[in-house]
C-alpha cells in the first residue's frame, strides 16, 4: 500500500466509527490491530484524534460521545496512551468550553468504568519520570477530573484515587497483580 493510503485508513476508520448510530467497539479493535501491525498507524491515529479536537465545538453530540468512547477504548487497550490528550489543553480554563468539558468528561467516565488494574496502568503510562515531558498533561488531567468529573458526585472517587497514585508512581509495581 502506498504511504498516503496507509494514512487514510485510520482517518476512514475513525470517521466510520463516529458516524455509527450506536457505538461499535469493532472500530477500536481494528484500530488496535492495525497499530500493532505498523507503528506508523499509531502516529496517524493520534494525529487523527487531535484533528477531531478542533471540531469539538461544532461536532454533533453523538459523534462527540463516540469519539470519547473510541479514545477510552484505544487507551484502555494500551494502543495509545493518555498522551493523546496533550493537545486538549485540559489545564487551560479559557479553552474549556461547555462542549469540550462534556466531551472529556464522557472520556474520563468511560475510562473509570474499567477494572482498577486497567485504570492504574492507563495512568501509570504517563507517570512522572526524569524527563517531565508529561507534567503539564498530568496537571491538566488532575485539574479536569477534580473539577468536572468528580464535582459533587463522588461516584468515581475510588478510581480517581487509583489514577492519582499511578500518576505519582515511577517505579512502583501494579498493586493489583
Amino acid at each position: 500500500m502506498m504511504i498516503l493510503q496507509d494514512r487514510e485508513i485510520m482517518r476512514v476508520l475513525v470517521e466510520c466509527c463516529l458516524q455509527e448510530k450506536v457505538f461499535n467497539k469493532y472500530y477500536c479493535v481494528l484500530a488496535s490491530k492495525l497499530c500493532n501491525h505498523d507503528k506508523n498507524h499509531k502516529f496517524t491515529l493520534q494525529y487523527c484524534i487531535w484533528d477531531q479536537y478542533t471540531e469539538l465545538e461544532s461536532m454533533q453530540l453523538m459523534r462527540s460521545m463516540h469519539l470519547a468512547k473510541f479514545k477510552a477504548e484505544v487507551v484502555s487497550s494500551f494502543t495509545l496512551s493518555l498522551a493523546v490528550l496533550k493537545k486538549a489543553d485540559l489545564h487551560d480554563t479559557t479553552k474549556l468550553t461547555c462542549r469540550k468539558i462534556m466531551h472529556f468528561k464522557m472520556f474520563f467516565e468511560a475510562v473509570f468504568e474499567y477494572a482498577d488494574n486497567v485504570v492504574w496502568n492507563i495512568f501509570k503510562r504517563i507517570a512522572g519520570g526524569g524527563s517531565g515531558q508529561y507534567e503539564t498533561l498530568r496537571t491538566g488531567i488532575k485539574f479536569f477530573i477534580e473539577r468536572y468529573v468528580l464535582g459533587n458526585e463522588k461516584q468515581f472517587a475510588g478510581k480517581y484515587k487509583i489514577a492519582k497514585k499511578a500518576l505519582k508512581s515511577v517505579e512502583e509495581e501494579d498493586p493489583f497483580l
